[in-house]
């Protein structure tokens, strides 16, 4: 499959290297070294996918160019709108053309959120009383220097979307909750780099997101009517532990299951 990559900074960097020999251009208007500086300039007829790797306001009117000539696209999360008619579009223009759109949430492919997804479907937790994640990197000062990242709601939709992904991977594409903003704070950059967010009602759910780690970070804890589940960083990390503990009724300390990637 012959690729381009559009958007040349860290991520499309990465990508133009992952993509090795399938890799046929590169677009970017600003970057020094790349073949192009519109997408529209490539020949259509010489690329069949494309690795979308621009910033936010840029992607919906690419999508729909690359999506409407039938090429296949991997574009960067998130892929957000502030109008939904622009994604149902995006979908019956991909559905139309024979296109495949895929947003890049690398978590869903992560050994422990497949168990944690497989543990939650089997029955075997129960109800779900509460479920709390952390995720941190240390990018505060690369997203402050970017060109374009520090700005908006900052690392909310950055690293937020990786948790909210993740729920509906965990939960089911049908999960739908209304959340808060419990804390968000600018302590390095112009846009957030620190937020909390929870649920009002219903499930109980907390998700904390924040650039200032340093060392990247990940945490799940569930508990639940028979017992909980842990995840503690991820395998693209590191090591990486998934624990499952039973619960003993009326009290007692859990027998526990704890695998180690």
């Amino acid at each position: 499959m012959r690729v381009i990559v559009a958007g040349m900074g860290v991520q499309g960097a990465k990508r133009f290297v992952a993509a090795g020999a399938d890799a046929v251009a590169t677009v970017d208007p600003v970057k020094d070294g790349v073949d192009h500086r519109d997408i529209r300039d490539l020949p259509l007829a010489d690329f069949d996918a494309a690795l979308l790797c621009v910033p936010d306001e840029a992607k919906i009117e690419l999508l729909d160019y690359l999506l409407s000539a039938g090429k296949h696209v991997l574009v960067e999360k998130p892929l957000l709108s502030i109008d939904d008619a622009d994604l149902i579009r995006l979908g019956a223009v991909a559905e139309k053309t024979g296109a495949v759109c895929y947003t890049a949430y690398n978590h869903r492919f992560e050994p422990h959120f497949v168990r944690m997804a497989d543990l939650i479907k089997s029955g075997r937790l129960g109800k779900i009383y509460s479920l709390r994640m952390f995720y941190g990197n240390g990018t505060a000062r690369l997203v402050r220097d970017s060109a374009w990242r520090d700005q908006g709601a900052g690392v909310l939709p950055d690293l937020g979307s990786h948790l909210l992904d993740t729920l509906r991977f965990w939960l089911g594409q049908d999960f739908d909750a209304r959340f808060r903003v419990r804390g968000a704070y600018r302590h390095e950059n112009r846009s957030f780099d620190h937020v909390v967010i929870d649920t009002a009602d219903g499930l109980a759910i907390q998700l904390e997101m924040t650039m200032l780690s340093w060392r990247n970070h990940h945490t799940t804890d569930i508990f639940a009517e028979h017992g909980s589940a842990h995840i503690e960083s991820l395998c693209k990390w590191g090591p990486s532990t998934f624990t499952h503990r039973t619960r003993v009724l009326p009290s007692g300390r859990p027998p526990e299951e704890a695998v180690t990637l």
